[in-house]
């Protein structure tokens, strides 16, 4: 009987079913490939069939809640995650990308300003956007950058109320009700914001956001840090792109209560570190990835070896293979695996005891021939001490699907399932 579970989700980290070769095949990895072959395996749509989720609502599913039921928007999410507080009816908060336009016809030149805005370039441009005043409805904007090239916007009224129900201005990701859907192809256009709804709150947010973006692209486009970027050949970060609206912090079951174990979640992102905090788990920020991949994984294989003393069920959230997936980068998210296995899964497999069980799966496929999430299954892997192996030996896509826990068809199925399977109790 299995009296810890260390739940590890490599972030991206599945291919495509129908690619000739996935990464997870051309992958030197006998760490991850142990646990396939010590345990049973499966595959799991992380939300279901059809949907391609952003990482937020396959992360939530896979902790074990429905994101249907009270999904509050990745915006609010990463708000939390960044220490920033909303108020709620009045100010709405939104996910944002710094990005490169063509500031006349609005074309969008690169999502992520080429994936090298330094934080403390894009600090900066942050800096100059929050405590923006719009001009219109008693509205302003509070800006914070997180992450290289990410930040959270929140946009508000001192005397309007406001609605999350408002598009995306990310032409990359549809907006279906509260949750957003990666698209594979779009026309590369920032897209004003509209309504979804015919109330007066989300007309004026839209309002709002949309005056907020103009401005945003006035500032940023002048900006010291963007003349010196172009200075040196590199992209400039002068728009920011808004998504996934959000206006609430959700009323759930806290994860420690509704499994009746302790809980603790290790992220990097402020995503699965809102995740944490919203959903009532011990959530203990990790130091973002430098270029250092030894130090990195040795890092996170130390904190979670700490909080194992300590927490029934240890959830660590990888970044590494989803950044190559989104560039198409077949050799580097390769080789992202490849240290993962080489210096975090192997020596865990040393540093822990047989009764510590292993979960091993991801949140979402992110295939470089996509460059894009996509709603294929990912591998699962489970390996406890009272756990029958099965016939499988190796932890891809296509050896996982023959494995013994077959098809989870919603990732919320799954961490109920393991936890029953393996016996795990207080």
């Amino acid at each position: 009987m299995a009296k810890k579970l260390i739940y590890l989700v490599l972030d991206g980290v599945a291919d495509r079913l129908t690619d000739e070769t996935t990464t997870l095949e051309r992958a030197h990895k006998p760490g991850l490939d142990r646990i396939a072959r010590e345990g049973i395996c499966g595959v799991m749509y992380t939300v279901e069939k059809g949907v391609a989720p952003e990482s937020d609502e396959a992360v939530i599913s896979i902790l074990g809640y429905n994101p249907h039921e009270d999904y509050p928007g990745r915006g609010v999410i990463e708000a939390i995650g960044a220490d920033m507080e909303i108020r709620e009816g009045y100010e709405i908060a939104f996910r944002a990308n710094f990005a490169t336009v063509d500031p006349q016809t609005k074309r969008l030149i690169d999502r992520r300003v080429g994936r090298n805005l330094g934080t403390n370039e894009a600090k900066e441009l942050a800096k100059a956007l929050d405590g923006l005043e719009l001009g219109k409805y008693e509205g302003y904007a509070r800006v914070k950058a997180t992450i290289g090239h990410r930040a959270v916007v929140i946009i508000g009224s001192r005397k309007y109320r406001l609605s999350p129900m408002v598009d995306n201005s990310d032409p990359a990701y549809i907006r279906k009700g509260m949750i957003s859907i990666a698209v594979k192809d779009f026309e590369p256009y920032l897209k004003p914001i509209k309504p979804l709804e015919d109330t007066e709150e989300a007309r004026i947010t839209a309002e709002l956001a949309n005056i907020f973006m103009e401005k945003a692209i006035e500032i940023l486009d002048k900006h010291p840090v963007n003349i010196e970027r172009k200075k040196k050949g590199l992209l400039p970060a002068n728009a920011i792109l808004l998504r996934d609206a959000g206006g609430h912090i959700p009323k759930v079951v806290p994860l420690n209560k509704k499994y009746g174990l302790k809980f603790a979640v290790l992220a990097e992102m402020p995503v699965e570190i809102g995740i944490g905090r919203i959903y009532g788990a011990n959530t203990i920020p990790i130091p973002s990835p430098t270029e250092d991949p030894e130090k990195d994984y040795t890092l996170r294989l130390e904190k979670t070896l700490e909080a194992l003393k300590s927490h029934d069920i240890v959830y660590v959230h990888l970044k590494g293979p989803d950044i190559p997936g989104h560039d198409g980068e077949y050799e580097a998210k390769k080789k992202s695996v490849e240290d993962i296995d080489k210096y975090y899964v192997q020596p865990l497999l040393e540093r822990i005891d047989k009764e510590v069980a292993i979960l091993v799966t991801a949140d979402h496929a992110t295939p470089p021939s996509v460059k894009a999430h996509t709603d294929d299954p990912v591998p699962v892997a489970i390996r406890a001490d009272n756990i029958e192996p099965d016939d499988v030996d190796k932890f891809t896509e296509k050896t996982c699907i023959k494995g013994k826990l077959g098809i989870i068809n919603h990732g919320w199925e799954l961490l109920p399932k393991v936890i029953e399977l393996i016996k795990i109790k207080l």
